[in-house]
């Protein structure tokens, strides 16, 4: 979390928490959520505007973290902001490096340290379990991650998609919930 906002906190710490403003789609991309779009329907049926501003997203992803009820938010300030999720917490990339090595980072951008399972789902999607959380594997990077599964790398099990949620501790909406 950044300085400044860790700062913030501590000068205001009774801000009210925001919901269903702020989503994350299965490709890793920002929405933002204005009334309008949050009465058009749940997300990701109503998207809303993707944040597209580099340091927005950077700002955003270097202070998002879970609460205790499996909850994503971005920390912004002293206000947080409940993310409502697509599929997962987070969507992970891979990608192959010389001498048949995968690197894996979250759509933060941040590295991920270490693979602790893999899962396949019913639709043929990849989900990886880190130590920050379950990640679904963007789909422009499956060519990678099936050359990690192929190589031995990972041995993913099947899963039903519907059951990730409560099996992984974590909520889809925020919002549903508050």
């Amino acid at each position: 979390m950044d300085d400044i906002v860790k700062a913030a906190l501590r000068k205001w710490p009774d801000v009210p928490a925001c919901r269903g403003w702020l989503a994350l789609d299965a490709r890793g991309d920002w929405y933002m959520r204005d009334d309008r779009t949050q009465a058009a329907g749940p997300f990701p049926q109503a998207k809303g505007s993707r944040v597209v501003h580099d340091k927005l997203r950077e700002f955003i992803g270097r202070n998002y973290e879970a609460d205790a009820d499996g909850c994503w938010y971005f920390q912004n300030g002293p206000q947080r902001v409940y993310v409502e999720l697509e599929r997962t917490p987070l969507v992970l990339g891979v990608q192959r490096l010389d001498g048949g090595v995968f690197a894996v980072t979250e759509h933060t951008g941040a590295p991920v340290e270490r693979v602790d399972a893999a899962w396949l789902d019913e639709h043929g999607r990849l989900y990886l379990q880190t130590p920050r959380g379950l990640g679904l594997i963007r789909s422009a990077d499956m060519d990678a991650a099936a050359d990690a599964v192929l190589s031995g790398l990972w041995q993913p099990a099947e899963i039903d998609s519907a059951s990730l949620p409560a099996r992984f501790g974590y909520r889809l909406s925020p919002q549903a919930q508050g």
